[in-house]
């Protein structure tokens, strides 16, 4: 029995048949794990529907704060705050007039004032510089120094409350604004050092070096090009401190002078002098809350830049 050759290509070359390409089974694939199947199950409308709950719910005791504020302390007496927006009649500002001409409380906001801008700044000049010079700048032992500051980080205000109370009875600042200020300051800095530090690492290192060759000097440099890049993380570390400070209480009251105190002792204080003036509690308590607020939802963006900074690559 004779074999037929394979026929000549056209250069004279024999072709030789190509191989029919094996087909292979599709690979089974794995079944999805329990915990992949939830995270699908919550990943869509029904999760941000809890959430919208959860954030309404949060913020229920601000809501009922605001309602008392708008109502008389009889009509706080007999029903609930709820009243207020189902009745909008029983809604006056006699409170916030009663509170304007209560000088207890307009004085102690301008004492919280006192302290808390001052802290902010001081803290942010004073921790952009240090975060430069462990980010940007070769010293001796610069890594050990910032271990050293990130391990103040743990270190609790409570230790401090004693010895610095016996430095500043030494110094003359117990008792006083500036003594209030430069505690607030020096627990500070540890976390904006920190937080700074991480930021100003990651500007690229030839920029920084761009700016040398061109005849920068290293004021120059962090005021012109260090600075406007690091602005969301300062945002966030002046978001940070102010609510910190404006909210402290402890260091207030042991180191604050008892006659002028900050907004959160002269509450405690109207507290434990009336006990139930709460024409002049709710309206304060929302004032206080609400000034912070005003600063966090004015640097919104910002701080949320701040925080995902270095997230991702």
């Amino acid at each position: 029995m004779s074999t037929v050759p394979p026929a000549p290509s056209p250069s004279g070359t024999t072709e030789k048949s190509t191989p029919a390409p094996v087909t292979r089974p599709e690979s089974v694939r794995p079944r999805p794990s329990l915990a992949s199947r939830v995270a699908a199950l919550t990943g869509g409308a029904a999760t941000q529907f809890v959430l919208v709950l959860i954030a309404l719910f949060w913020l229920l005791p601000t809501a009922g704060l605001l309602g008392s504020s708008f109502r008389e302390s009889s009509d706080i007496a007999t029903s609930g705050w709820w009243k207020v927006f189902t009745d909008p009649g029983q809604m006056t500002f006699g409170n916030y007039d009663t509170l304007l001409g209560n000088d207890a409380i307009t004085d102690s906001l301008m004492v919280t004032a006192l302290i808390t801008i001052p802290s902010t700044i001081l803290v942010v000049i004073l921790g952009a510089l240090a975060g430069y010079a462990f980010a940007c700048l070769d010293f001796p032992g610069r890594d050990w120094w910032f271990l050293l500051v990130v391990g103040l980080l743990v270190v609790p205000v409570q230790v401090a409350l004693l010895p610095v109370s016996k430095l500043f009875n030494t110094l003359g600042l117990f008792e006083t604004t500036p003594g209030v200020v430069l505690f607030h300051t020096a627990f500070g800095l540890p976390f904006a050092v920190f937080l700074l530090r991480n930021f100003f690492a990651e500007i690229p290192k030839e920029l920084l070096e761009a700016a040398r060759l061109d005849g920068a000097g290293e004021i120059r440099l962090f005021t012109r090009v260090v600075l406007p890049l690091g602005g969301p993380a300062i945002a966030s570390l002046c978001i940070f401190q102010f609510l910190w400070v404006w909210n402290d209480m402890l260091v207030a009251l042991i180191f604050a002078d008892a006659g002028s105190p900050p907004i959160t002792v002269a509450l405690q204080q109207q507290v434990r002098q009336f006990g139930n003036n709460i024409d002049v509690l709710a309206p304060g308590a929302f004032v206080s809350m609400i000034i912070p607020l005003a600063v966090f939802f004015a640097f919104q963006r910002q701080f949320v830049s701040g925080v995902m900074a270095g997230a991702v690559k």
